[in-house]
């Protein structure tokens, strides 16, 4: 998005451009191609979702043209990743590229590690928790796959009046380090059980949707070898593209 006279404005395709992306399942299809792709255009020309879209569609609330609602179905498709990935802003990865994001992005660790050794905070423990069985001992059943809306995350993770503070900021750290993905939205229900509002994303552990061994599969290499492989394949689509661009997406 530009910013033109005060007003966002987005800088995709017309209709009938051969390129233009016109469904939900064109635009997976994309990202499994291209392996990352942020959902609004930033200082790389080309690299977003926003770009290879129809201009027009986007906020129309439409479902068959609106981009913004194609990226709930997406999420809740799992065949690719959604999540604020991309320097704290929204945009998918697909489970090819996944692991490699992981092990960079969490410097090789599993979360309880991570606490461990004073890498996470205790505001981002308590998130996790949530998430996270104690009891058991297989890898692929101590993630929970329980959909809670992230404001009930909110709640019961001890944030807001009274409690911890800055939960939008923790909530997308760890989806920058890629503890947590957004694999739904749903709206919220009322006391007479009536759907009311926006809808609101559902997050879960990637390890709860697509396997622990998936997730830990580029445990294997060092974290900045993972870090520099993400770099390089942004450079090998966009030689042309800012350094310092670049280090910010990749997380450097």
């Amino acid at each position: 998005m530009i910013v033109e006279n005060g007003e966002w404005t987005i800088t995709g395709l017309e209709y009938d451009d051969p390129s233009c992306i016109h469904s939900p399942q064109e635009l997976i299809e994309y990202v499994k191609k291209v392996g990352f792709l942020p959902l609004f255009g930033g200082d790389i020309p080309g690299f977003s979702a926003e770009e290879h879209t129809w201009y027009m569609g986007w906020w129309t609330g439409d479902a068959e043209d609106d981009p913004w609602i194609w990226r709930e179905e997406i999420a809740r498709s799992r065949e690719v990743a959604y999540g604020k990935f991309f320097d704290k802003k929204a945009g998918f990865i697909s489970l090819e590229w996944l692991p490699y994001f992981a092990n960079y992005r969490r410097k090789g660790y599993d979360f309880d590690a991570l606490y461990e050794d004073g890498y996470a905070s205790r505001r981002s423990k308590k998130i996790m928790d949530l998430y996270i069985r104690d009891d058991v001992e297989d890898e692929d059943d101590m993630w929970s796959d329980e959909m809670i809306l992230s404001t009930q995350v909110k709640k019961l993770a001890g944030f807001g009046k009274g409690g911890e503070k800055n939960f939008p900021g923790v909530l997308t750290d760890l989806q920058m380090q890629l503890y947590l993905v957004m694999i739904d939205f749903k709206r919220r229900r009322n006391k007479k059980d009536e759907e009311y509002g926006m809808p609101v994303s559902i997050l879960l552990p990637p390890e709860a949707v697509w396997g622990y061994k998936h997730m830990s599969s580029a445990y294997k290499e060092k974290p900045e070898v993972s870090g520099e492989r993400i770099r390089q394949h942004i450079f090998d689509m966009y030689p042309d593209a800012d350094e310092k661009v670049v280090n910010r997406l990749v997380g450097k």
